[in-house]
Parts: C-alpha cells; structure tokens; sequence
C-alpha cells in the first residue's frame, strides 16, 4: 500500500462546490492530490470489495458458461477443514484479516487530507463509527433490517422463479458448539467491512474528488451490486437497492453505525436463521 503523507494544513482552501456543499469535506482543487485519492481508493478497494467485485463477475461468467443460474448454487460460510479445530481456526483468522483494509481506510482518513478543521480526529467517529448515539442507531438500524429484509426475501424468491439467482446456501458449517458464534461474527464483519468502506470511506473520497452526493450514491450503490454478482441478477438488483437506501440514510445522519447494525442484523439472521432451521422447513 502506498505509503501517506501527514497532512500539514497548508493547503489553500477551497470553497465546496454547490453540489457538494451538503458534504462534511472541501473538494480537492489540487491535480496531485486528486490523482492521489484515486490511486489510493483504488488500491484500498483492490486489497477488499474492489477485488471481490472481480471475483464476483468471474464467477458469474462461470456459472452462466456451465448452465442456467436456476441450477447453480452459492455457498456462504463454507466449512474451511475437516478437522473441527482447524476449521476454526480458519474462520477467526478469515474474519480477523478481513477487516485489515478497513483499518488501512481509517489509516490513511487520519493521515492524508482528513475531515476540514478536525486534524487529528478518529476517523471512524469522523464517519459516525462510534456509540455516541446506541439507541437512535439501534432503533434506526432494526428498522432498516426489518424493511429490506422483506423486500430480500421476495426478491430471492423472484429471482429464483425467473431463474437469474442462484440457489444461495447461507451456512455451510459442520455442526459444532461454536458454529453459531462464528457465524455471529461472521456477519458483524461483513456489516463493519462494507458500510466503512463502501459507505463511510467512499462516500469521504469521490466527495473530495468533488463529485456531487447523487453520484456518489449511485457509485456505492452499485460497486455494492457488483461484489454480489455471483449470486445472480437477483442479488445484485437487491443490492443496488440496498445501497441506494443506505446512501440516502447516510448523507441524512452522517453516520454509518445505523447501517452497520442493519447489515449485520440482516446477515446474522440468514447465517444463524438457515443453520438453525434451514432444514427443518426444507431448505437445506
């Protein structure tokens, strides 16, 4: 990763731009510096969801090339080894290293061009990454979980009727005495992982890159989709949605702890949901 630079503070200010002036941060006027944000968001986004989205195309292709996506099947939380220990292991340490790039984000938000006039503030309180508000975000995120869940459920259910979704099999652990919490975890992380970086982060860059709030929107929404392609159409349309929604609620309250208690209550519910009761209603 390329290596940052302290931010001194003696860069000329710039007035935002109309279109971005509901933003918490000044665009960038300076060639250098933008070019810099670019290298870096790509290179944040190409060591997590950036490099997923590619997967996720690929594979994609793959399936379609082997038979309609009716027929194929997307696996979550695969067990990683036989032996119970190991497959473990392999779980924390998957999740564990993960969220190292959200870590990296937080890096380099605090160290090159943070947020105007708050050098040397945390940058994840920055992005409303914090418990400053537990109730309001608690409420706001169950509220959040409760509507797109419906609308994921349905959506799956359309989508495997018109056969553009894939069969998705949410957990696929051997049953052991820590299957659940892992599975619990598993689904904090992907909430923590891509609501600070396709949401807090993101939003952050292309806002200093001036482009407007609706385009912004437009491109978490849809690198969100893509790194959900090889579900099928289905997932990647739900997605999209999902991000168009998230966007909004963020430009709205500048925090993303709301979205990350949402993603994570929609997650843990399908991964522990399906492994405690999958098979029992026939689904597994």
């Amino acid at each position: 990763m390329s290596a940052a630079r302290h931010y001194s503070g003696d860069m000329p200010r710039v007035k935002p731009s109309p279109p971005s002036s509901s933003l918490d941060w000044e665009p960038l006027a300076d060639v250098g510096r933008r070019r810099r944000l670019w290298w870096e968001i790509a290179l944040v986004l190409g060591l997590s969801l950036g490099q997923s989205a590619v997967y996720s195309v690929v594979q994609l292709a793959d399936k379609l090339s082997r038979g309609p996506l009716s027929s194929a099947t997307s696996t979550l939380n695969p067990s990683r080894n036989q032996r119970e220990f190991f497959d473990l292991l392999y779980q924390l340490l998957d999740i564990v290293f993960s969220l190292v790039p959200v870590l990296l984000a937080f890096y380099l938000l605090a160290t090159f061009l943070p947020w105007r006039g708050e050098a040397g503030r945390k940058p994840w309180r920055g992005m409303g990454f914090d418990l400053a508000r537990p109730v309001r975000d608690a409420g706001t995120g169950l509220a959040l979980a409760v509507g797109l869940g419906a609308g994921t459920l349905a959506l799956y259910a359309a989508g495997r009727a018109l056969g553009v979704t894939t069969a998705i099999i949410p957990a696929a652990l051997d049953a052991h005495w820590w299957t659940v919490p892992v599975l619990v975890l598993s689904g904090i992380r992907h909430g923590v992982l891509e609501e600070t970086l396709v949401v807090g982060y993101l939003f952050r860059r292309l806002g200093q890159l001036r482009f407007s709030p609706l385009w912004i929107v437009l491109a978490s929404a849809l690198l969100r989709g893509s790194y959900h392609l090889y579900q099928g159409f289905g997932p990647f349309l739900g997605n999209v949605v999902m991000g168009l929604v998230f966007g909004w609620v963020y430009l709205k309250w500048r925090r993303v702890m709301p979205l990350v208690v949402a993603h994570a209550l929609l997650d843990v519910g399908a991964f522990v949901g399906y492994d405690l009761f999958g098979k029992a209603i026939g689904l597994g």
